[in-house]
């Protein structure tokens, strides 16, 4: 199963990148590509399927319905999904937990932070009481066992490495498989974090919401505990630059022919991955 999967690449020693996907054909590819998770952001749900910025369109409702569209194309993937703060209470987080692991996601992140999602990193984000984000953990943990849960807190824009280490440690002992300390980019700071939660896995994303970030080398993740590196958006911002250039081009020159894009065949064979249809529901060979 893939939250197994999910859990060996949480207990190995070596970092995993993890893109983003956001439909079948993203899915299959990044498959394809050998990597070995995939991750579904509420900021690419909201930008396909509503082009809003991720600001609480987006309910675990809708990235439940997303995710059962990918999982069919990952094959044995783990897919890993932004789950927000559960969407309200303990029970509502158990809720969204059990939609997600429905719909076949093996993983997925919940934050601590209160009110209205703001992308990146910025100052100012409010994250509720250490308790009560502790006790949506270990109302998932006991009840939803099956998920692999990562907590994320968003302490470190407003208070600090000091409380993002304690909130990453409640949080642990209240049963996140993985911490994600969002903002936490320098090698010191992740390897203060390190050395406080020893054998807790650390998450870390690579969003470009988040602007430029520090280049660090896998082995130097690697020793400082992270596990997962996160590139949400990477693969849709290509694509929507693509997409924009193939249409300019179609605009002002009347062909898409200086745009480098997949060949026909190569598209066919992404989609057509069973073959040939039955000749039996061929239309005119239909039989009543």
């Amino acid at each position: 199963m893939t939250a197994s999967a999910l859990r060996a690449i949480l207990a190995s020693d070596r970092v995993t990148h993890v893109p983003g996907v956001y439909d079948p054909i993203t899915a299959a590819l990044a498959a394809a590509a050998g990597h070995r998770a995939v991750h579904l952001s509420g900021a690419a749900v909201s930008a396909v399927m509503l082009r809003r910025p991720d600001l609480g369109f987006v309910h675990g409702t809708q990235i439940a319905d997303r995710a059962s569209t990918l999982v069919p194309a990952l094959g044995d993937v783990p897919l890993i999904a932004d789950a927000d703060t559960g969407y309200a209470t303990a029970a509502h987080a158990v809720w969204t937990a059990l939609a997600y692991a429905r719909a076949g996601i093996a993983g997925l992140h919940l934050d601590d932070r209160a009110g209205p999602r703001q992308s990146g990193h910025p100052a100012g984000k409010e994250i509720i009481d250490i308790g009560e984000a502790a006790a949506r953990i270990t109302a998932l943990a006991d009840q939803v066992p099956h998920i692999v849960m990562i907590a994320r807190t968003d302490a470190y824009a407003v208070r600090g490495l000091d409380e993002t280490i304690v909130r990453c440690r409640a949080y642990a002992e209240a049963g996140a498989d993985a911490v994600f300390p969002g903002g936490v980019d320098g090698l010191d700071d992740l390897g203060l974090v390190h050395a406080a939660l020893p054998g807790v896995p650390l998450v870390i994303d690579r969003s470009e919401a988040a602007g430029a970030r520090p280049a660090l080398s896998d082995a130097d993740l690697a020793a400082v505990g992270v596990r997962l590196v996160l590139h949400p958006v990477a693969a849709l911002l290509a694509a929507v630059r693509a997409a924009s250039l193939a249409y300019r081009a179609i605009a002002d020159t009347g062909t898409a022919e200086p745009v480098d894009r997949m060949p026909w065949a190569a598209f066919t064979a992404l989609v057509d991955r069973d073959g040939a249809p039955d000749a039996r529901y061929v239309p005119g060979n239909l039989q009543t």
